[in-house]
């Protein structure tokens, strides 16, 4: 194929795609980046309903164990500042309302015992699982043929028990147990350290938020790109040849001699490749998780003079997490609460006019803080489900029987196209951290390929 438009295409300007057009310009490939958004930044995104207040309406925070992001935050010299926890959290549970510090909330001794046993045996479950080949691990067609729900019944844990892993799974996946693959809910956690390291903000996924919102990493990822980047171009098939990949967009046909698709499986299961992919590289048989991030703004974060933290789970919703997101700086500026609004729960707040979505949301952070909750100056909701170049978020999860049908083809290349997306990611995926990881794994499989 002669006169090619770029070495590499890369399709998609999420973490994940910048960062392999990164990796790929610094080894000295010719870069095309095709984005079907507006913007750069993938499922994150920043909103500001008033000076001096940024809401990061998707992926928000890094950890300590994510060592590639916080790198690259260190490297483009975006500030992160820790997330606010001072204070009691809040747990209700049952109607009634209760506080504690640290991970496990403060409930009955029977219930403790449960949630211990419950975290004890899904954490050897997630031992037992590679997540560098889930596929491959002992048992995996088996784990793989049950949902997260199914091991909870065989187990035999306790109501209360079930209610808090729901909760858990309706953010960290926005899914609800019973569309859970086991060996995916297993390899996924593994991948992380452990469920304490996905739910922890001191020391877990949670501990830091970045300045000017973790969508500023894209930005700054896609400022040297320039006309090598192009908004609003998005890909509806890709076919190769021994020549080379060619994209086929509304702004005409683009050429190179391979290409990075950095998007979900679901997402890139709706491209025309051609030839056809093989039944193990598509991804239709996943699905996006439905989550709705919900946020108040307040004069102040009045819930820290009651010495709450801000930190909520709930078994009634429909906010099922809440956090304090207000921003950093000295006290007497504005406080802002974000739900996280999941599964079953988005889907039903969907249905809703928006009035009745806000009332809805606020009256459970009524619940939770008080009648000052009601008293929201402003308000902001995202729902991914509805954002068409996402389908839904925060993740791609698969339901029983699609991780070890893709297997090895969620990473490895076909022919001249590679894989990218934190889905596809061995270490955090789902987070940015593995949306990192995933981009420059893919543009090191491409650089030794060229």
């Amino acid at each position: 194929m002669s006169g090619r438009d770029a070495d590499v295409l890369v399709v998609g300007a999420g973490l994940s795609g910048l960062s392999a057009a990164r990796a790929l310009a610094a080894g000295g490939a010719r870069v095309l980046v095709l984005e079907a958004r507006e913007r750069v930044g993938g499922r994150t995104a920043i909103a500001h309903p008033r000076e001096g207040v940024g809401l990061d309406l998707g992926g928000t925070w890094i950890g300590p164990t994510q060592e590639r992001v916080v790198a690259l935050a260190r490297e483009l010299g975006v500030p992160t500042f820790a997330q606010h926890g001072e204070g009691e959290n809040l747990l209700e549970l049952d109607g009634r309302l209760r506080r504690y510090r640290g991970t496990i909330p403060r409930v009955g001794p029977l219930t403790l015992l449960d949630l211990g046993r419950l975290q004890a045996g899904f954490g050897h479950l997630a031992r037992r699982v590679d997540p560098e080949a889930p596929w491959a691990s002992r048992h995996a067609a088996a784990l793989d043929s049950l949902t997260v729900a199914d091991w909870l019944r065989r187990r035999r844990h306790g109501r209360r028990a079930r209610a808090l892993l729901t909760i858990a799974g309706r953010t960290v996946w926005g899914s609800e147990p019973e569309e859970l693959s086991l060996l995916y809910a297993a390899a996924y956690a593994g991948a992380a350290g452990g469920m304490e390291a996905l739910l922890d903000t001191e020391g877990g996924a949670q501990h830091w938020r970045l300045e000017g919102g973790a969508v500023e990493l894209s930005r700054r990822l896609a400022e040297p790109l320039g006309d090598a980047l192009r908004l609003e171009t998005p890909v509806h098939a890709l076919r190769r040849d021994a020549d080379g990949v060619r994209a086929e967009t509304p702004a005409g046909t683009l050429s190179a001699e391979r290409a990075v698709v950095a998007l979900p499986p679901p997402l890139a299961a709706g491209i025309a490749f051609e030839p056809a992919l093989p039944a193990a590289a598509r991804g239709e048989t996943w699905r996006m998780g439905t989550l709705t991030k919900c946020f108040a703004v307040y004069p102040e974060p009045f819930w820290r003079r009651d010495g709450l933290s801000g930190e909520a789970l709930s078994d009634r919703g429909p906010a099922t997490i809440t956090f304090d997101v207000s921003p950093p700086g000295p006290p007497g500026g504005p406080g802002v609460l974000v739900g996280f609004v999941g599964g079953d729960d988005a889907r039903a707040l969907a249905r809703l006019e928006p009035a009745a979505r806000r009332a809805r949301v606020l009256d459970g952070f009524a619940r939770l803080f008080g009648p000052a909750a009601l008293r929201a100056e402003d308000w902001a909701e995202q729902a991914w489900a509805a954002e068409r170049w996402s389908g839904g978020a925060p993740v791609a999860v698969a339901p029983p029987g699609a991780l070890t049908a893709i297997g090895p083809a969620l990473r490895e290349p076909l022919d001249r196209l590679h894989w990218a997306g934190t889905e596809r990611s061995a270490r955090w995926p789902g987070y940015l951290e593995g949306a990192v990881r995933a981009g420059e794994r893919a543009a090191h499989d491409v650089l030794a390929a060229l």
